[in-house]
């Protein structure tokens, strides 16, 4: 009996995997990310809107915690583009797709390739997770989380020079750093904190400063 329970087992264990790496949306789903990528480096809200679920929890590569709001506020607070700003372009690699029915994770390698008036370029490189989820036939991410891959050091070097990659999500204002927490300058002059829930906490005006 043991033996057709452990055959059993092994047989719905390899279902489970072969529907997680067949990934039936696997199409859509990259369509859906190289359109989002392309909204996003001109801070598109339409597409950000389209793309992020309003239960979103976002964890950036600084290390602070936000959401869909959030992320709304600061498209929509962003002065318009002036000739001369910095152009970013988004790029996806490596892109990793498994699929859990109504449910995918969406795994790939974000390059964000910046040119500057002076003819100066930059590249940065991010490592991004995306958790999607298929709502009345609408794919939309509910979690992401992104992380910066460090450049190489050359042989002996310890100091760090990696430059800070231009972000994919705008911030509501203007932001300072203490220790871990990163704290924004609101739009009336406020300064709060995203607390863990993703909610405001309102600080001493000075951490902004």
């Amino acid at each position: 009996m043991k033996r057709y329970l452990s055959i059993f087992a092994l047989v719905l264990a390899a279902a489970f995997s072969m529907q997680a790496q067949t990934a039936p949306d696997a199409a859509e789903l990259t369509r859906l990310l190289n359109e989002f990528l392309a909204g996003a480096g001109k801070n598109d809200a339409a597409v950000h809107d389209r793309f992020w679920a309003d239960d979103l929890i976002y964890t950036r590569s600084a290390g602070v915690r936000t959401n869909k709001e959030e992320i709304m506020k600061g498209l929509r607070s962003a002065p318009a583009a002036k000739p001369g700003d910095p152009v970013t372009v988004y790029t996806a690699e490596d892109i990793r797709i498994q699929q859990y029915g109504d449910a995918a994770v969406v795994a790939f390698k974000l390059v964000g390739n910046t040119s500057k008036a002076d003819g100066t370029k930059t590249v940065s490189n991010n490592l991004n997770t995306g958790t999607f989820i298929k709502r009345k036939g609408k794919w939309q991410v509910v979690a992401w989380q992104s992380t910066i891959i460090p450049e190489p050091k050359p042989a002996g070097q310890t100091s760090s020079t990696e430059t800070k990659p231009a972000p994919l999500v705008s911030t509501p204002s203007t932001t300072s750093t203490a220790g871990s927490r990163v704290y924004l300058k609101g739009s009336r002059g406020g300064c709060y904190y995203l607390n863990a829930s993703g909610n405001k906490t309102y600080v001493n005006k000075d951490l902004c400063k």
